[in-house]
């Protein structure tokens, strides 16, 4: 038994009885090390978080820190974790240490449980800490309890706050909107505050996406440099507050957004804040993103281990123009690509009001007779007959105004109920936070999927955020509506999943505003973005790459840009491949590539959705990007080059790899070629050692080559 396993087992041994001052609280994974103490005043302390010390013996001589959770009314001058108005109307809480307990949730994660007490009232928060020791990946969540007799106010509700003393902090941030997610921007972090947040309820991270890398002493890069990347499960409004103090010292707090949302909590209730997820690395970003892309497929995507099918979609070919007679010569289509299965998107509902345009039938979700007069299950079956499976859009949490729905229940609907109603997208949010209308978005879909056996894939979307919003049902209770709303999302798609566990189901919010690692529990990928343009789309992926395994992140080939064929697959393979585009206007040249191309990614579809990611040349750095995967056996790689806006004649450098054996031999062959084209490699298909492609390197990019060019490099050991 090693040291740690010795240390964990004496924990647990002696369970919740050392209560003691000064004992120190422990939270390890295999190369990091979360340490807190038990200050004389009974308060709990971050010690240390960095690089797991080796001695364990040192864990004892830490010098005490700053609070771990700070509770608000009381000394401190910054920014509190928690903030409560008791039932008393008292502003202020203290949390004092009562007990520590070690569990085992699952293999290769232990979970600690640090209870805190305020002696002054009946409340009790819960830190919980779950350490996945081979991903080095740490997930921190909070239980809040009330023990009081009468109804309690949640000003402030962490899940999380870290702290931190380096000579500098450099934060790397990602915004944007519709058809333009994840623009990286990065900036050093000075005395004050600086925060990151959404109030936008649904479609929650349109302008701000929920995660972040903190970089420091120095702005770290793939390689070098230490490094925190964070972020929040959860698909509602969230708050990431950096506070740097007088002293230099960073204070980082995460977790819901407490705008708007003071929640209002019941007596003997308890309130579980989302789960903060991070990660520390010494050795730069790559290392932090290999850790949570591991640690994503094994503890929390949807079937992180298991395929993935590449569809075809129907929107751009058809939009809301289409019938029985169109939809079956497209599933020929999708079979003579070569995909998995055929995706129905929008226009396949409503007989009332019936969905020719997006300004009608949301809410109605019943086949249109005159489009559709033999209903979704003829459509699977006449699929199925032609050697393909099928899938469906959805949009289970909207309603139009012009709907059988709205008609029937104008109750369901949030809105303010003395000012006039605010559509967008013609489009209104129905009142998740009402149980009977979470039950109706449940039936919705689980009648969707019992009632047609066999139907393959559903794509859910949510294209608008919530706006006057007002629920009729939460009455006097409307600041907890924001969370309300998610949390019985949530238990909708607990329902689902119970019956339906292994339906894959896309996560799509107008493009990439949903997609947090808590609806990801119950999701098999998500829609990065409407923005298709492959142009666009390498830097959308590259930001995203940052936190999610390419297995979730959903990259289709489409019409979007002027760019080559092959550039715009050679960029959608570097994610979970799909196809959006109209099949019949292809050349026979091209859908010759094209089915050569889906043949490739299959074959290589193990090693991008498994292995581990390398980013070489960041687009952000050079008119060009190169990443990597390469398989945990080291005897497999598939290497992505773009061409960006390379100049004419413009001399770049030759791409040292990363992540081979540099005693192994690796045959280094270009893939996805165009009839009669010429590799890019010189000598193509020659083997060399992996020492010599990390030390020296390949040229990918001779003087000859275009913007907007693209090579796909197949890398096998010998």
């Amino acid at each position: 038994m090693n040291k740690y396993n010795l240390f964990i087992a004496l924990l647990l041994a002696c369970g919740t009885a050392q209560a003691q001052l000064g004992q120190r609280i422990i939270v390890e994974t295999d190369h990091t090390s979360l340490i807190m103490s038990v200050g004389k005043n009974g308060r709990v302390y971050q010690n240390y978080l960095g690089a797991r010390l080796l001695n364990s013996a040192d864990n004892m001589t830490l010098p005490q820190g700053r609070e771990v959770y700070v509770g608000g009314g009381m000394e401190d001058s910054f920014q509190p974790a928690i903030r409560v108005t008791h039932a008393d109307g008292d502003p202020s809480i203290e949390l004092l240490f009562a007990k520590q307990s070690i569990e085992r949730p699952t293999a290769g994660c232990t979970e600690t449980i640090v209870t805190l007490k305020d002696p002054k009232h009946p409340i009790t928060v819960k830190l919980h800490y779950q350490a996945f020791i081979k991903e080095d990946v740490i997930k921190s969540w909070t239980e809040i309890i009330n023990g009081e007799k009468g109804e309690i106010v949640l000003n402030d509700y962490a899940s999380s706050m870290l702290n931190f003393d380096a000579r500098e902090y450099w934060l790397t941030q990602y915004h944007g909107d519709w058809a333009a997610e994840m623009k990286m921007q990065e900036s050093k972090l000075t005395s004050g505050i600086k925060q990151i947040d959404s109030k936008l309820g649904t479609r929650a991270a349109m302008y701000q996406s929920p995660l972040f890398l903190l970089s420091l002493g120095k702005l770290s890069d793939e390689t070098t440099g230490e490094v925190i990347v964070g972020t929040l499960a959860w698909t509602g409004n969230f708050r990431f507050h950096f506070e740097t103090d007088q002293n230099n010292g960073l204070r980082v707090i995460s977790g819901i957004n407490p705008y708007a949302s003071a929640y209002r909590l019941a007596a003997g209730k308890i309130f579980t804040t989302p789960a903060f997820i991070f990660t520390y690395s010494a050795n730069g970003r790559g290392q932090a993103s290999r850790n949570l892309h591991a640690w994503a497929r094994d503890h929390d995507v949807m079937d992180g281990h298991k395929p993935r099918l590449v569809l075809l979609n129907n929107w751009e070919t058809t939009f809301f123009n289409f019938d029985e007679q169109k939809l079956s010569g497209l599933f020929d289509d999708a079979v003579n690509l070569g995909v998995d299965l055929f995706l129905l998107d929008d226009g396949w509902f409503g007989n009332k009001y019936p969905r020719s345009n997006d300004k009608a039938g949301l809410g109605d979700w019943q086949p249109t007779k005159t489009k559709l007069p033999n209903g979704i299950g003829n459509l699977i079956k006449q699929a199925e007959a032609k050697g393909t499976k099928f899938g469906i859009w959805i949009e289970p949490e909207m309603v139009n105004p012009k709907s059988e729905l709205y008609e029937k229940h104008p109750d369901w609907i949030l809105r303010l109920p003395n000012r006039k109603e605010d559509e967008q997208r013609n489009q209104m949010v129905l009142d998740l936070a009402n149980p009977k209308v979470a039950d109706f978005v449940y039936q919705t879909m689980d009648d969707l999927i019992t009632k047609n056996p066999g139907l393959a894939f559903i794509k859910w979307d949510c294209n608008r955020i919530m706006t006057n919003t007002w629920s009729p049902y939460l009455k006097d209770k409307q600041s907890n509506l924001y969370a309300d709303y998610v949390l019985n999302l949530y238990q909708v798609f607990k329902r689902l999943r119970a019956k339906h566990p292994h339906l894959p189901i896309m996560l799509c919010s107008g493009g990439g505003a949903r997609i947090d690692y808590e609806a990801l529990k119950y999701f098999t990928e998500f829609w990065a973005s409407d923005d298709t343009d492959p142009l666009e789309r390498v830097y959308i992926q590259w930001g995203y790459s940052n936190f999610y395994p390419a297995n979730v992140i959903a990259s289709h080939v489409t019409s979007w840009g002027k760019q080559s064929l092959k550039f715009r697959t050679d960029v959608a393979m570097m994610g979970k491949l799909g196809y959006d585009i109209d099949v019949k206007k292809m050349t026979a040249e091209e859908l010759t590539f094209s089915k050569q191309a889906i043949k490739n990614y299959k074959r290589l579809s193990d090693v991008i959705w498994y292995g581990d990611l390398y980013r070489l040349i960041s687009p952000y750095q050079e008119n060009r990007a190169v990443l990597m995967y390469v398989d945990s056996a080291r005897s497999k790689g598939v290497l992505f080059n773009y061409n960006l806006n390379i100049r004419e004649r413009e001399t770049v450098n030759r791409v040292k790899l990363q992540g081979l054996d540099a005693a192994k031999r690796y045959k280094v062959e270009e893939i996805n070629m165009m009839t009669g084209a010429k590799p890019i490699l010189p000598d193509n298909g020659r083997v060399y050692t992996g020492d010599f492609l990390m030390k020296v390197g390949l040229d990918l990019n001779s003087w000859h080559l275009k913007a907007l060019t693209s090579s796909i490099i197949e890398i096998t050991a010998q």
